[in-house]
């Protein structure tokens, strides 16, 4: 169904990544009044934030309104209290949009019933516009409405759509997870830096920025990493000391396959 004030986007939840993509919607040309937030206890920044864009908040979910396209921005442990109040809002032409890691499209239809539903998995670079979401629909979702979710998704970054819904929990262990490993990456290369002699505040200014510039020049080039690798890799130099240890058979990458088939497991126990 065409979006309207009174058949609006709803957002349920608007933390981090609720207002994250809620925000990147309006920057980008959503109409206000197509837009209702539920959220029973936003913090006064956001309250103050929805107030002054001019978009409605809601406690609870209203009667009387069909949502066009139903956003899900909550964490996995609270969705089975969440969504029964939703089922109101869902009618025969609304979109089920669930961001929230683990759960699976079976138990949100158990909750709201029959309806075209999308499992999503952003990440927290989606805050800066930087982000890259997952994404798998269901056979309801038509090519219209998959176009519409698109849209509204890559306003923080690329989408990728896969073939099962299975590998949601494989997207969210990478990407979802990911942004963490890579901030435990400049923690340790700061901790490293100290070690060596290093102020520790120098140390940590120089892991972020050399992380930040990394990702940049990744972002920008056409090469591949393994490329960008070698060509900062001088033979018999330093990086290349550096890297026999971290490419080590027991060292970088087994303990990332182990890291994150743990939180693919843990992604699939929340759905269980």
């Amino acid at each position: 169904m065409p979006v309207s004030a009174q058949n609006p986007i709803v957002l349920v939840g608007a933390g981090n990544m609720g207002g994250a993509m809620l925000f990147g919607w309006l920057k980008n040309g959503v109409p206000p009044e197509n837009v209702l937030v539920i959220d029973p206890s936003p913090s006064e920044a956001t309250k103050g934030r929805l107030a002054e864009a001019g978009v409605r908040h809601a406690t609870q979910a209203p009667h009387g309104i069909s949502a066009s396209i139903l956003f899900i921005a909550v964490k996995p442990q609270v969705m089975d209290a969440v969504l029964p109040p939703l089922k109101g809002l869902v009618g025969s032409e609304t979109v089920v949009v669930s961001v929230a890691a683990g759960k699976t499209l079976k138990s949100i239809e158990n909750a709201l019933g029959d309806a075209g539903m999308v499992r999503a998995m952003p990440n927290t670079p989606a805050m800066v516009g930087r982000g890259v979401t997952g994404a798998f629909a269901n056979a309801r979702v038509s090519a219209e409405q998959r176009q519409s979710v698109h849209d509204l998704l890559k306003v923080s970054g690329p989408v990728e759509w896969v073939a099962t819904e299975a590998d949601i929990d494989s997207v969210t262990a990478v990407s979802g997870s990911g942004p963490a490993y890579v901030f435990y990456l400049v923690e340790c290369m700061a901790e490293a830096g100290r070690k060596l002699g290093l102020p520790a505040d120098l140390a940590m200014r120089l892991a972020r920025e050399t992380v930040a510039g990394a990702g940049e020049l990744l972002h920008q080039s056409t090469e591949e990493a393994a490329q960008l690798r070698k060509n900062v890799t001088s033979p018999g130099g330093t990086t290349a000391a550096a890297l026999s240890v971290l490419m080590a058979d027991d060292a970088m990458q087994p303990l990332f396959d182990k890291a994150i088939e743990a939180a693919r497991t843990r992604a699939q126990e929340l759905g269980s």
